[in-house]
């Protein structure tokens, strides 16, 4: 009788989360432009007295030049203070009232982030307002982060699961931009300076090609003329920002072995990659739902074979890594330095597997419910609908991504997945990436494709 039960409470679950995913919407908002050029998102939420901001600007990595790291650094400085509020005093006020700010840069934009009580909303807005106008990037406070990073860099050369992204990222992109390191070089960061910064926030944080949104318990029309008083201010760039991101990705014409040499690994931590989607790819719900079966979830085909079946490692995933203009797609996992070659190899059977043998309407089925079930939490929170605002703004998309989200994901055919794994599924031309003692596996590399060796004490080139 309790297992008819628990049965039963397990169906009710399923219906209900496929229930609550079918009749997901996106909640109402508001969208205007400043005469300055900004894009502002505002959306009403008042089950809790909290707001939400985002803000994105096109200020990424992809403009740091020859300064690998600046837009992060930049990005970072932006708490350094203001003139109104100094560091400490700036950290003081955001304690006191319990409300977070965060920068960060990412590899095309930098952003801003900020949650808080609605009854601080005019405060925290306008420290928002100063940190993105009126930065002074205080220079003891910049040589301290420096020291940060620049230890951070120097102790990621221990963890091959640390670094090996970037040498993946050069080994795709090669000289485009999309191959600039985020977090920056040892050599490059070193250089930079305050001044740097400086001249970096007044090229790169203007206001036209910039969004920001609100979501939480406000009045819209109360929030539409406050935000309008406060960054109306904000200085119009020159001209609006040409990504230099739209430049062609030169694409690999056959299969490419990127050795990295850790002498005392004893694993190997490798991908085996291509180059993938950009987010606008109009298969990009069909996508994310066979990538969900092949290695983007626990019970994966990938997950199954390599760590249940067979024991080699303890976790192993695939994954599309879209952007503007371009992406990579990526299986990754790591194994012992003795089973390196049976890692490898059974990764490309089950890529093969996927190719030959397709998806049966039973797996479909189940990749179709999980990521189904999976999709309105990622949109429940204030915050996480901010981020999805200036997502739709980066990227270009509409409501209708989440609204047909639903419908999208049950019109996928097992005879359409079979196009999209054969359009958008390498299954030549691979990249790889290793990262492990050269000397127990470098012949197992050769096998792959051409070997280019380089130690991981050693920075990441330019270009392979």
């Amino acid at each position: 009788m309790r297992t008819i039960k628990l049965f039963s409470l397990i169906i009710a679950s399923l219906v209900c989360t496929a229930s609550i995913a079918q009749d997901y919407k996106l909640p109402k908002y508001e969208k205007f432009t400043l005469k300055n050029g900004l894009t502002v998102y505002l959306m009403e939420q008042h089950e809790v007295p909290v707001m939400n901001v985002s803000v994105i600007v096109p200020a990424g990595a992809i403009y740091d030049g020859e300064k690998a790291g600046l837009a992060s650094l930049t990005a970072t400085g932006l708490k350094y203070g203001t003139k109104n509020y100094p560091k400490a005093k700036l950290d003081e006020e955001l304690d006191f009232i319990g409300a977070s700010v965060t920068t960060f840069a990412s590899k095309e934009s930098a952003g801003l982030s900020s949650k808080f009580a609605s009854k601080d909303r005019d405060k925290v807005l306008n420290i928002i307002k100063e940190l993105l106008t009126e930065p002074v990037f205080d220079n003891s406070e910049f040589e301290k982060e420096k020291k940060r990073v620049l230890v951070s860099l120097e102790q990621a050369k221990e963890s091959p699961r640390s670094v090996i992204g970037s040498y993946f990222d050069k080994f795709i992109y090669g000289e485009h931009v999309y191959g600039n390191i985020v977090q920056g070089k040892i050599s490059t960061v070193t250089a930079i300076t305050s001044d740097d910064l400086k001249k970096f926030y007044s090229a790169n944080y203007i206001p036209n090609g910039a969004a920001l949104a609100v979501v939480g318990d406000f009045n819209a029309k109360e929030m539409k003329a406050l935000v309008t008083r406060l960054f109306s201010t904000w200085p119009k760039g020159k001209q609006a920002q040409v990504s230099m991101a739209s430049q062609t990705v030169v694409k690999p014409t056959g299969n490419r072995v990127l050795l990295v040499n850790k002498d005392d690994a004893k694993e190997t931590t490798f991908y085996i990659g291509a180059p993938g989607i950009s987010r606008n790819n109009p298969d990009f719900v069909a996508i994310d739902v066979v990538n969900t079966l092949f290695g983007g979830r626990f019970t994966s085909m990938l997950n199954d074979e390599l760590r249940v079946n067979t024991g080699l490692t303890y976790g192993a995933n695939s994954r599309f890594t879209p952007l503007k203009n371009s992406g990579t797609f990526a299986i990754s996992t790591f194994t012992a330095g003795k089973t390196t070659e049976a890692a490898l190899d059974k990764s490309l059977e089950v890529l093969k597997k996927l190719h030959d043998k397709g998806i049966d309407a039973t797996s479909l089925a189940s990749a179709k419910n999980y990521v189904k079930g999976q999709f309105p939490p990622r949109y429940e929170t204030a915050g996480q609908l901010a981020g999805l605002l200036t997502q739709m703004f980066w990227y270009n998309f509409d409501e209708s991504f989440i609204n047909n989200f639903q419908k999208n994901v049950d019109g996928l055919t097992e005879e359409k997945a079979k196009q999209i794994i054969a359009q958008y599924f390498p299954k030549d031309k691979l990249q790889f990436i290793m990262v492990g003692k050269a000397a127990d596996i470098r012949k197992i590399a050769a096998k792959y494709g051409p070997v280019t060796e380089v130690q991981i004490t050693e920075e990441v080139k330019k270009a392979f």
